[in-house]
């Protein structure tokens, strides 16, 4: 079993995937870690239930299952959402699950001349993010469905603590703050830093709406790297859509964001706020019934 899966048991107590990366033709074997059976409920990631095969009905503790062969659904590219719920219970299925919901993301190949079909699929448990500021806490959900590499480079960059400590460097009121530069103090430099690599742009249809998390980049669409902005007013945010990353949206905290926002910016042509707001620290958390930011995003619930 690898680090990572063995990380991601500790994260959940009840469905642990047999791996995190498939291939196109090897089941995608999950096993029910729980003391008693569950149902398994697929949707997509809006919230729509898929179909399943009766077998998803009662998964016995300890049984492993290949969830290709319940749900005919994960043979389409798309980006899903896996449900261990109480058999008896089904009709609370997506406010009553247990343990932390899994990320199943079948991916397609776009590589020039590829043909059409599945590539990979990738399993990971479903997760958020609380950002601790000077402020007070921001709470985040992420679009793991059209921004699957952006997500995980932030998530990434901060289960390593990258952020932690970061300024947000950057604050035009009405429009953004923005942060996650590690040269973020340096008066002649903020701005300009970033993880040492780049990541390529997953622009996608989410609209820069207030508290929309998006990457900064420079005029090179594939620039990304740590930088990161909060959107605060979609009147003057709008002209960014389909040109930036959108990749996650503030779902608690707006009233931090908001304090930011209103430090006092000396110099306006390059938004340096006069004393750079500081990220305490980022956790990333697996998302439980209790806790579960995506309530909203997932219209189905």
């Amino acid at each position: 079993m690898s680090p990572l899966v063995q990380v991601m048991m500790m994260m959940f107590s009840v469905l642990i995937p047999q791996k995190v990366f498939f291939a196109p033709d090897q089941p995608l074997t999950v096993t029910n870690k729980g003391q008693t059976a569950v149902a398994l409920v697929l949707t997509d990631f809006n919230g729509k239930v898929q179909d399943a095969t009766p077998a998803a009905d009662s998964v016995a503790p300890g049984a492993s299952v290949d969830l290709k062969t319940l749900f005919a659904a994960l043979n389409t590219p798309g980006t899903y959402v896996c449900y261990a719920v109480d058999p008896a219970n089904k009709a609370k299925a997506l406010t009553d699950f247990v343990g932390t919901p899994l990320v199943v993301e079948v991916k397609d190949n776009k590589e020039p001349g590829a043909g059409p079909g599945v590539m990979l699929v990738k399993i990971e448990p479903l997760r958020y993010a609380v950002m601790t500021t000077d402020s007070g806490p921001l709470t985040m959900e992420f679009y793991y469905d059209v921004a699957p590499n952006t997500v995980d480079n932030f998530l990434t960059l901060s289960e390593g603590g990258y952020y932690d400590g970061l300024v947000f460097h950057r604050i035009v009121p009405g429009f953004v703050i923005q942060g996650g530069d590690p040269l973020g103090t340096d008066t002649q430099r903020a701005g300009s830093g970033g993880p040492g690599y780049t990541i390529g742009a997953e622009f996608n249809d989410h609209p820069h709406e207030a508290g929309v998390l998006s990457m900064a980049r420079t005029s090179d669409p594939n620039s990304g790297g740590s930088q990161f902005f909060i959107c605060l007013d979609y009147k003057q945010t709008q002209q960014l859509d389909h040109q930036y990353t959108a990749f996650g949206k503030v779902t608690d905290g707006m009233d931090a964001v908001t304090k930011i926002a209103a430090s006092p910016v000396p110099d306006q042509s390059t938004g340096r706020p006069a004393t750079p707001p500081v990220i305490q620290k980022v956790e990333v958390l697996p998302v439980t019934a209790r806790h579960d930011p995506y309530a909203a995003l997932f219209g189905g619930k």
